[in-house]
C-alpha cells in the first residue's frame, strides 16, 4: 500500500510501498477514501525536518537534553549511533481521515465491515491506504456527510476542545487570532453557538473566508487592522471589550499574545490552541486579571493509553465530552448543517502527488487552509482478492516475494519487533555480518518495517509475525518485542522449528516459563538464545580473567542507576508488561551468576513502597552472596552501572563499561575503554550465529536461561510476601 512517509534527518518526503498494517484487537481497519492534512501542525514538522542538525536542536531541546543524559550513562559513541538511527528514518504524517473499515477486531463489534468512518490520531490516522484505529479514535460517519466533509473531523474536534475550553455563552464576543485550517472551523463553531466573532490573520483571503461564515469582522494584525478590530468589538460590547479570545496562530512573534490583552476585556479568557508563542506581558494580564486557559488537543482522552489504546471510555456523567465524543458532534453540526466546511477545502489531490503537494505548500506556490489527499477506491468485492486475510483488502501481498534461498553457510534470520534497541544495538552487526541474511522482517506498524529494510537490507517486511514464524527458510527468529509476548513468540518459534533469540526477559511469570519447557519437552527443539549481553561485554570478560578463580564463597554488589521513564512509556505499564526490574533485572542477576558460576538458591527482597526502588540479596549454591541496589530516581548523568566483586584476598571493579580494575595480591590493574561502552551484543550475536550455523550448543545453556528468569520473578515474589523465595 502507499503512505507517506519523511526522513527527519534529509527533510525528504516520500510516498513509500509499505506492507498492511495488520488488524489487532480494540480497533478495526480503516481502507481511507480522504485524509487532511494540516496545514500548520504538518508543515511545522516539514519544516523541522529540513533544518539543520543545530536547528533541530534548538527546534526541540527536550530531545536535545535526552540525547545528553543517554550520553552520561551509554558513552557518546552509542549515543551518536541511537540517535542517527533513529533521526535517519521515516515517519508518518497525517491524523484525520475518512475512510471505509475493511476488517474489525476483537472488541470493537460495534462496528461492522463497509461502515464510513472519520478517524483521528497522529499515530493511527496516517496518510496511508489502510490504517488500523482503536475504537475511542474512530466514530461512524452520519448520514449525508460526505467523505470528503467527513475528513475534517479530527481537526474539527480540536476547535471543537478550544471552544469548550473558552466557555463561551450566547450573544457574547470572541476574538480569533489566526484564521488557517483551526481558527476558521473555530470561528463556523462560535458563529454555530450564537457568539459574535471577529478575526484577526495576516492573510486577507482567510480574512474573507471568516467573514462569508459569520463573522463580524476581519483584519490584518497591523496597527491599522487592530485599531480597526478594536473599535468592532468596542462598539459591539459597549466598550467592555471581547469576552474570550481564541489564540489559533503559530510562530516565534509574541503578537498574538500582546494583541489578546489588548482586545480583551476585563477577567476575560484566553484560550491557547495553535503551538503559539506564550511570553505573557505581565502587566497586560494581571491588570486584566485574564484567565489563560491551554487546549489539548482532540479533547479529554488524548495521551491517555488507557483510553485510546485499551478502549476504556470515561462515564459521560463525569467527563460529557471525550475526544471520540468531539469527534462525533462535529460531524452531527455537519450533518444538521449548523457547520460548513465545504468552502474549506482548497484542493484535492491523489495521495501519489503528496510530496508535490508538500513543497508547493512549503513554498507558498499553493495557497488555502484545507487540502486533501485522495486515495484509489476498491469499488466492489470482485475487485478484491478473495484470497486476502482482511475482508475488502487489498490485493497486495504483504510480504514481498524473496529469491530462491542462496547456497552459501548463512543464516537466514526474521526479526519480530525493529523498534530502538533492535535499530541500535542489534540489527546493526547482523547487517554486517557475513554469516546471516536478514530475510524478513515483521512490525505491528508498517513504516518501522520499512525503515528497517532501508537501512539493514532485509528482503522483504510484513506487519503478520506469521510470516516469519511460518516460513521454512528462515533458521533463526529474533523477538524484539513488548515483553507481555516475549514467551508466546518464544513457543511458537520452537514449534516451527527455528532457533530463537529473544530479548529479555524470557518469560515474565513461573507459569510461562513452564510453558516453554513444556515445548522444549514436546518439540525437541532447545534452541533458545536470551539476550543476556553483559556477560560476553570484552571488558567484562577480561576483569573476570584477571580476577581468576578462587575456589571460596564471592561477595558481590551490582549498583544500578536506572534513572526515570518517560511518562507514558510501555515499560511502566506493570499490568501487562511486568515490572521494570522485570523486565530489566535478568541482565544484572544473569551477570552475577557467569562470573559466580552457580545459579541462584535464594532471592530476597525490599523495596520502596511503590516498588520502583529495591534491594536484592541473592544467595548462590556455592554460598556466595550478591546485592543488586536498583534505584529509578537518581541523576541521569551518573553512571548507569557499577558492579564490585571481592573474594580470594581479590577485588575488582567494573565502572559503566568502560573502566574495569582488579587488585590483587600482585598489585592493582586497569583497562579502560577508549572506543565507547561495549555490552557485549556483538559476542553475543556471533557466538548465537555460530551455535545455529554449526548446530553446537547455544551460548548460554538453557538451565542457566532458566534459573536466571526464575531468580529475576523471584524478586517481584519476594516483595509481595516480605519473605525470602526460592526461584
Amino acid at each position: 500500500m502507499k503512505q507517506v512517509g519523511q526522513n527527519y534527518r534529509s527533510g525528504e518526503l516520500v510516498v513509500l510501498d509499505v506492507p498492511e498494517p495488520a488488524c489487532k484487537p480494540g480497533g478495526v481497519l480503516v481502507r481511507s477514501l480522504y485524509s487532511l492534512i494540516s496545514t500548520g501542525t504538518e508543515l511545522m514538522k516539514v519544516s523541522e525536518a529540513r533544518l539543520s542538525l543545530i536547528g533541530k536542536a534548538r527546534a526541540r531541546p527536550d530531545q536535545v537534553k535526552k540525547v545528553l543524559d543517554s550520553m552520561a550513562q551509554q558513552g557518546p559513541v552509542a549515543t551518536y549511533k541511537k540517535a542517527m538511527t533513529k533521526l535517519d528514518s521515516y515517519t508518518p504524517l497525517g491524523y484525520s481521515l475518512c475512510g471505509v473499515v475493511i476488517e474489525v477486531g476483537a472488541g470493537a463489534e460495534e462496528f461492522a465491515v463497509g461502515d464510513l468512518v472519520a478517524a483521528a490520531g497522529n499515530e493511527f490516522a496516517l496518510h496511508a491506504e489502510v490504517n488500523w484505529v482503536p475504537v475511542n479514535l474512530c466514530v461512524p460517519v452520519p448520514e449525508g456527510v460526505a467523505a470528503e466533509h467527513a475528513a475534517f473531523a479530527t481537526v474539527g474536534a480540536i476547535a471543537m476542545q478550544g471552544v469548550r475550553r473558552g466557555e463561551p455563552q450566547l450573544g457574547e464576543m470572541a476574538c480569533v487570532i489566526g484564521l488557517g485550517l483551526v481558527g476558521q472551523l473555530v470561528v463556523r463553531l462560535l458563529v454555530a453557538a450564537g457568539v459574535r466573532v471577529v478575526g484577526i490573520d495576516t492573510v486577507d483571503e482567510r480574512c474573507r473566508l471568516a467573514e462569508a461564515a459569520g463573522a463580524m469582522s476581519c483584519a490584518s494584525p497591523d496597527e491599522d487592522g487592530a485599531a480597526y478590530v478594536e473599535q468592532v468589538i468596542r462598539t459591539a460590547t459597549g466598550g467592555l471589550g471581547a469576552d474570550h479570545v481564541f489564540l489559533a496562530a503559530g510562530g516565534n512573534t509574541n503578537g498574538p499574545v500582546e494583541l489578546a490583552a489588548r482586545l480583551a476585556r476585563d477577567r476575560a479568557r484566553v484560550v491557547d490552541i495553535g503551538k503559539t508563542r506564550l511570553d505573557l506581558p505581565w502587566n497586560a494580564y494581571y491588570e486584566k486579571e485574564l484567565d489563560v486557559r491551554f487546549s489539548r488537543s482532540y479533547g479529554p482522552g488524548r495521551y491517555d493509553d488507557r483510553y485510546e489504546l485499551e478502549g476504556i471510555d470515561y462515564p459521560a456523567g463525569y467527563v460529557r465530552w471525550t475526544e471520540r465524543r468531539n469527534l462525533g458532534c462535529f460531524l452531527d453540526l455537519i450533518a444538521a448543517g449548523s457547520v460548513e466546511v465545504g468552502p474549506l477545502v482548497s484542493g484535492t489531490r491523489p495521495i501519489t502527488d503528496a510530496a508535490e503537494v508538500y513543497e508547493q505548500l512549503r513554498t507558498g506556490s499553493l495557497r488555502g487552509v484545507g487540502f486533501l489527499f485522495e486515495y484509489p477506491r476498491v469499488e466492489s468485492a470482485d475487485d478484491v482478492d478473495q484470497g486476502s486475510a482482511r475482508t475488502g483488502g487489498s490485493a497486495v501481498p504483504s510480504v514481498t516475494r524473496r529469491p530462491a534461498r542462496p547456497a552459501t553457510p548463512t543464516v537466514r534470520v526474521g526479526f519480530i519487533g525493529a523498534g530502538s534497541y533492535a535499530s541500535s544495538m542489534l540489527l546493526p552487526h547482523l547487517a554486517k555480518h557475513a554469516g546471516a541474511t536478514l530475510a524478513t522482517v515483521a512490525t505491528t506498524r508498517s513504516l518501522s518495517a520499512v525503515n528497517a529494510q532501508r537501512t539493514f537490507g532485509f528482503e522483504a517486511t510484513t506487519t503478520d509475525a506469521d510470516d516469519v514464524l511460518t516460513d521454512p527458510s528462515i533458521d533463526a527468529v529474533f523477538v524484539v518485542t513488548r515483553h507481555h509476548s516475549h514467551a508466546g513468540f518464544v513457543c511458537r518459534a520452537l514449534e516451527h522449528g527455528k532457533a530463537v533469540f529473544v530479548e529479555k526477559p524470557l518469560a515474565l511469570t513461573r507459569a510461562e516459563v513452564d510453558g516453554i519447557l513444556d515445548v522444549v519437552e514436546r518439540t525437541g527443539n532447545d534452541r533458545i538464545m536470551v539476550g543476556f549481553n553483559r556477560r560476553f561485554a570484552p571488558l567484562l570478560v577480561g576483569m573476570r580473567t584477571r580476577f581468576g578463580t578462587t575456589g571460596t564463597p564471592l561477595s558481590a554488589r551490582y549498583l544500578v542507576n536506572a534513572g526515570r521513564m518517560a511518562p507514558g512509556s510501555w515499560y511502566l505499564d506493570e499490568q501487562l508488561e511486568g515490572s521494570r526490574f522485570l523486565g530489566e533485572g535478568g541482565h544484572f542477576i544473569d551477570t552475577l551468576s557467569w562470573w559466580v558460576g552457580h545459579h541462584p538458591v535464594e532471592v530476597s527482597a525490599v523495596g520502596t513502597p511503590d516498588g520502583s526502588d529495591l534491594h536484592t540479596t541473592l544467595r548462590f549454591s556455592d554460598g556466595s552472596l550478591a546485592t543488586i541496589a536498583y534505584s529509578t530516581d537518581g541523576d541521569p548523568r551518573v553512571p548507569k552501572e557499577t558492579l564490585d566483586v571481592s573474594g580470594g584476598g581479590r577485588n575488582a571493579r567494573l565502572d559503566n563499561f568502560s573502566r574495569a580494575t582488579v587488585w590483587t595480591r600482585g598489585g592493582r590493574e586497569a583497562k579502560r575503554s577508549f572506543t565507547g561502552q561495549d555490552k557485549g551484543q556483538r559476542a553475543e550475536l556471533d557466538g548465537f550465529l555460530e551455535a545455529v550455523r554449526l548446530g553446537a550448543a547455544m551460548p548460554i545453556a538453557l538451565d542457566s536461561l532458566v534459573a536466571t528468569t526464575r531468580a529475576t520473578i523471584a524478586v517481584g515474589e519476594s516483595l509481595a510476601s516480605g519473605r525470602p523465595v526460592v526461584p
